[in-house]
């Protein structure tokens, strides 16, 4: 269940109140003339079943209320109360299918600008991965993928298309590429500091990795493991079960073929580097497509799910 608060202008909260009571899935209704200060206006309270939330929030858009008044979401943990159990079962669908798109929207927009903490993750992560692949070191690489932050403007490309918000795709594409050409910059900088101290050399990275030399030769799988990976991904975050992102993120090679590319840079490697590239590249581009499709998918889902419950005249 979701629990609504909202701030609504006098003159439209007979419009809300019929909007809530008319969408299926909705209890607990309470309204409060009055009672809004900042800005001034009535506070109207209901609960909502999550299959049904995305429709109400639509149609509260559609009365402008976040433009006058405010509209705050918020998940349910526990509800004791058989109308919120009836409203759950009334509503279409099951919530662990249900995409709320609002919530998914400020979830990737939260993690696909770029900030100076975002390009901070980036950079350790890939200075962590490329200890790993000079080490030839399986446990730092898994460290440095988990540290890495790229799912979000990568999650955030995919939402922004779907939804056909060209900001949010620039955003996120904005991230992404600084991001990652900011770490690898550090990265290979990182690299010649390590070497002139003694730490890292040449021929760490030319002698035998079997650890870690999938990283700058890609194959088939690599793709494939992308797209698997893209849409758990995608799948975790709209059902919010975000323990998942984790298991993601140490999937997929993308923080590490940054890393490889940068330290080969750093000793004239050109073919490890361009390699770690195609890698890198291959990565990205399953999980953008992976995402894309997920997404689309859902969409087609749950309308036609919605559809059949219409016609069941539901």
């Amino acid at each position: 269940m979701l629990h609504l608060r909202m701030i609504t202008p006098p003159d439209r909260t007979e419009a809300v109140v019929a909007v809530v009571e008319r969408t299926v899935g909705t209890t607990h209704l309470v309204v409060l003339a009055g009672a809004a200060r900042d800005p001034l206006g009535d506070l109207v309270l209901c609960d909502v079943a999550r299959e049904a939330g995305d429709e109400l929030l639509h149609e509260l858009r559609e009365l402008g209320i976040h433009k006058d008044g405010s509209i705050a979401v918020e998940n349910i943990d526990i509800s004791l109360s058989t109308r919120a159990e009836a409203a759950e079962e009334e509503a279409p669908g099951e919530a662990a299918d249900a995409v709320l798109w609002e919530e998914l929207t400020e979830a990737t927009h939260e993690e696909s600008t770029l900030t100076i903490t975002y390009a901070a993750f980036m950079i350790l992560a890939t200075m962590i991965a490329a200890c790993g692949v000079v080490l030839d070191n399986a446990v730092l690489i898994v460290g440095a993928m988990a540290v890495g932050p790229e799912f979000g403007p990568l999650a955030g490309i995919c939402t922004g298309i779907v939804q056909r918000v060209p900001q949010a795709v620039g955003r996120s594409l904005l991230a992404l590429v600084v991001g990652f050409t900011s770490a690898m910059v550090a990265t290979t900088v990182f690299s010649l500091v390590m070497d002139a101290l003694g730490l890292f050399n040449e021929n760490m990275l030319e002698n035998p990795r079997p650890n870690t030399s999938f990283i700058w030769q890609p194959d088939p799988f690599s793709f494939v493991v992308a797209l698997l990976a893209g849409t758990a991904g995608v799948l975790s975050l709209t059902s919010a079960k975000s323990g998942a992102l984790v298991g993601v993120a140490i999937s997929v090679t993308t923080v590490p073929a940054a890393a490889n590319a940068a330290v080969a840079l750093s000793y004239g490697d050109f073919g490890q580097m361009w390699g770690s590239g195609a890698q890198l590249a291959l990565n990205l581009g399953g999980i953008v497509l992976a995402g894309l499709l997920t997404l689309y998918a859902q969409k087609l889902l749950w309308r036609t799910q919605r559809g059949r419950w219409v016609r069941q005249g539901r």
